[in-house]
């Protein structure tokens, strides 16, 4: 039986996403532009600017080719990505990634009304909390099990009963910052984050790793799929030297 890889439940787990909110325009001109200016006698925005492509294979060529590790220039240009649908835990794993990175995460002090809809059964408690499909799991120490649908749908009624109590309590009128003890482990949580194309790749270099979770290696191939497009000539030099690798992040 073969172990659920990411791609599997990015396929399975369709709240999972990765949507563009803004990024610098052209970044590897700018990168090229930051990058010319170390040895450059005039002001580089004198300078004629070459296109997007020629600036990208320049980049390869002198910046990150032959291990050369020149990667200063490559932090100019930002994206911006909202995420949802991802497990708590995940959030908390990328989240300690912060050295040119900037996280907003969605409260569980103010948006605790989607769980007493999934109390009230107005909600379907799997768009509010995440259980992995059923399949076979294995992680990086070896272990290796059968996660059955009979084992999520034990895990949900847990999650509704935890939800009911939630509702219970706050009828009563216990707090926000108090009502979050009753919260399951599991629940989703939205976040925008804003990279560098450097710390996008280092997150990349430490998460995307074939023996790192599971689901935060979901996150990293949703992320991928807009690093990629949005900066073609360094990616692909990535891809080839590190993806995957577990190469000491640049």
């Amino acid at each position: 039986m073969k172990p659920i890889k990411a791609k599997d439940l990015l396929a399975l787990d369709k709240h999972l996403s990765v949507v563009k909110l803004n990024a610098y325009e052209n970044p590897e001109q700018v990168i090229w532009q930051a990058g010319k200016c170390d040895y450059s006698e005039v002001p580089i925005h004198t300078v004629e600017l070459p296109d997007p492509q020629k600036c990208g294979e320049w980049i390869v060529d002198q910046l990150l080719g032959n291990d050369r590790g020149h990667w200063g220039p490559i932090e100019h240009p930002s994206i911006t990505l909202s995420c949802s649908g991802y497990v708590h835990n995940v959030i908390v794993q990328a989240r300690t990634h912060r050295v040119g990175v900037t996280f907003d995460v969605q409260s569980q002090r103010y948006t605790g009304k989607r769980v007493r809809q999934v109390a009230k059964m107005e909600l379907d408690p799997e768009e509010v909390f995440y259980v992995r499909p059923a399949g076979f799991y294995t992680n990086r120490k070896g272990k290796k099990y059968e996660w059955t649908e009979e084992h999520r749908q034990q895990k949900l009624a847990r999650i509704l009963i935890e939800c009911k109590e939630y509702e219970h309590y706050y009828k009563m009128g216990m707090c926000e910052e108090h009502l979050r003890d009753y919260l399951p482990q599991a629940i989703r949580q939205n976040f925008v984050v804003s990279f560098n194309l450097r710390s996008a790749l280092h997150l990349l270099d430490l998460r995307s790793k074939l023996d790192a979770q599971l689901e935060i290696q979901c996150l990293c191939e949703q992320i991928t799929d807009h690093i990629k497009d949005w900066a073609p000539n360094v990616w692909s030099y990535y891809e080839q030297k590190r993806l995957y690798r577990a190469r000491l992040a640049p």
